[in-house]
């Protein structure tokens, strides 16, 4: 397995979910991957719901998507401040419109909501925010992983082996 080559974001602010920041993170650079740590401009470092600091190496701002290769969206309280940001739903809306993997575990798929592009997609999310989903015209499945064409989500931290295994599948299998 070598994802060298390939470029992934991982969007951080603060109160991110540590396990589902850190997992990604490290499993995707083991593999062989660049990951850039994709902060909303706010600031230069984030801590996590349990204070574990993330260093960021980009603004949503200043990245585009054609910079990336994927993009993995972590859950925790983040994404509700991250959707805030225009740059960060240009960016998720932008990777997904150019068809390349886009990534969201637990709380993160409210990152997918502000972003628009649920709409007609089979996803799963935290059950808390499952509503959300479905409102943005998602079809909502309780499974540990969902892939619908480059879209990836998870529930939660528990189903962290079986998200980063589709996302690296899906990434190996690109050109």
């Amino acid at each position: 397995m070598s994802l060298e080559g390939k470029r992934v974001a991982v969007f951080a602010e603060d109160l991110y979910q540590e396990l589902e920041l850190w997992y990604p993170v490290l499993r995707l650079r083991e593999a062989g991957a660049e990951v850039v740590i994709v902060g909303t401009g706010s600031s230069d470092a984030y801590a996590g719901k349990h204070g574990y600091p993330v260093t960021v190496d980009a603004s949503a701002g200043d990245v585009g998507a054609e910079d990336f290769d994927a993009l993995v969206i972590p859950g925790g309280y983040a994404p509700d401040r991250l959707r805030r940001y225009p740059a960060v739903n240009a960016l998720a809306r932008e990777v997904f419109q150019q068809g390349k993997i886009v990534a969201a575990i637990c709380h993160g798929a409210w990152v997918l909501v502000s972003s628009d592009v649920l709409r007609g997609r089979t996803a799963t999310c935290f059950s808390g925010i499952k509503d959300d989903v479905i409102n943005a015209g998602a079809h909502y499945v309780d499974q540990e992983v969902v892939r619908d064409g480059n879209l990836i989500t998870s529930r939660e931290p528990d189903d962290l082996p079986a998200f980063l295994k589709e996302i690296i599948a899906r990434l190996e299998g690109q050109g």
